[in-house]
């Protein structure tokens, strides 16, 4: 029985199992953790597994190991195809790979391997696909109806199927040195969303007709342009409101606290009146071991699912206003900025983006002649619209 241990020195992970009755120990260069333990347990149940079933190939898992060479004899008996199984690479593909992705994108790639990759081509060998299997196998997909609505999946769903498969035959065209069949394959078209932000007013009527906390939940959506992830995940360790200043460092997806959706998304935001003192009211209302701004009834941050189908799409129905997504109060809060006049730059920082393009690409018609830069003029429309009392000096 093969197992994973660990050198006294340097604390390294190796392999250890025998093969053709000789005893086997291979190094990584993982220290030992018990992620790292649990991703080469993984690998080693899988090794274990294709030794039993003889399909094992010594050079595919350690091929700059000297006992590689000793085995090539009976790699040809054990290998009938010059390369591996898809079956076989694109889990090895994902092994590596899984250590530098978040954890719902581990999810979303498994699924995909699993659901849709492996029943079409893992009995393959990685190079024998063809690009005509794979142009059927795309074209098969927009026949799927994942869905009791029988609604086929959309091309940009079709896109990030394929994606992993590219990546993956990619991959081994290099290490096993054969051409990639997936070459001149160009991605569906995508039809861009339409942005539907809303306007002021429906803005100020959603946020009176909420109830409870969820009208600072959604008053803070709609004027700060988080993300859904990262309101759910905010912290009352990154909330500054003396300096009136937001602290997006972490986020929480599925249940699960992870860094921020890109480097550029860790940012500061700056409070408007409104948001302060939104902050202000939820701060008296919590208590002080409160961890995270926004909680159920269970104490545990808000599920995003659950707060979508039972609190914001009942309260645009109620209110008589077209269903749009949680998202459109990111939208929202970007052209309400572009409408008070705001500087592109410094709306750009406050969503997270490094640079202006998005900005101009995504909104481009509601951008007027912008000149300010600090903020001000947003609070000075909201002056204006009835929404804040002008503050004594």
């Amino acid at each position: 029985m093969g197992s994973i241990r660990s050198r006294e020195e340097g604390g390294n992970l190796f392999f250890d199992f025998r093969y053709k009755g000789k005893r086997c120990r291979e190094q990584t260069l993982l220290q030992d953790t018990p992620a790292n333990r649990k991703k080469l347990e993984l690998l080693m149940q899988r090794i274990e597994s294709e030794i039993a079933a003889g399909i094992f190939s010594y050079e595919y898992y350690f091929p700059n190991s000297p006992r590689a060479a000793q085995f090539s004899e009976s790699k040809a008996i054990e290998q009938p195809t010059k390369t591996p199984f898809f079956k076989e690479f694109c889990w090895h593909w994902f092994d590596e790979n899984a250590i530098r992705w978040k954890p719902s994108y581990i999810n979303t790639q498994r699924t995909i391997v699993e659901k849709y990759l492996v029943p079409k081509f893992g009995d393959q060998a990685v190079g024998n696909i063809t690009k005509a299997s794979i142009l059927q196998f795309r074209a098969s997909l927009a026949k799927v109806t994942p869905d009791a609505k029988g609604q086929t999946l959309s091309n940009d769903r079709i896109n990030h199927i394929m994606t992993p498969l590219r990546m993956i035959l990619d991959e081994a065209s290099e290490r096993f040195e054969f051409s990639t069949p997936f070459r001149n394959i160009k991605p569906l078209k995508v039809q861009s969303s339409d942005v539907e932000p809303f306007t002021l007013a429906e803005v100020q009527r959603i946020i009176a007709f909420a109830e409870g906390m969820f009208s600072d939940y959604y008053l803070i959506r709609f004027f700060t342009g988080m993300r859904t992830s990262e309101i759910d995940g905010l912290q009352w360790q990154y909330v500054d409101i003396e300096n009136r200043q937001i602290l997006i460092r972490e986020t929480i997806v599925d249940g699960i606290v992870t860094d921020t959706k890109t480097q550029g998304s860790r940012r500061v935001i700056e409070m408007s009146l409104p948001v302060m003192e939104a902050f202000k009211r939820l701060k008296q209302k919590s208590y002080e071991s409160q961890k995270y701004v926004f909680i159920n009834g269970a104490g545990k941050p808000l599920d995003h699912r659950n707060v979508t189908r039972r609190v914001w799409y009942p309260m645009l129905d109620k209110l008589g206003l077209k269903h749009r997504t949680p998202y459109q109060t990111r939208h929202t809060a970007a052209t309400l900025w572009l409408a008070a006049g705001e500087s592109p730059e410094w709306i750009a920082r406050q969503m997270g983006h490094t640079t202006t393009r998005m900005l101009f690409t995504v909104y481009s018609r509601y951008v007027p002649n912008l000149t300010r830069q600090d903020g001000s003029a947003m609070e000075r429309l909201l002056l204006k619209q009835g929404f804040v009392q002008e503050l004594e000096v």
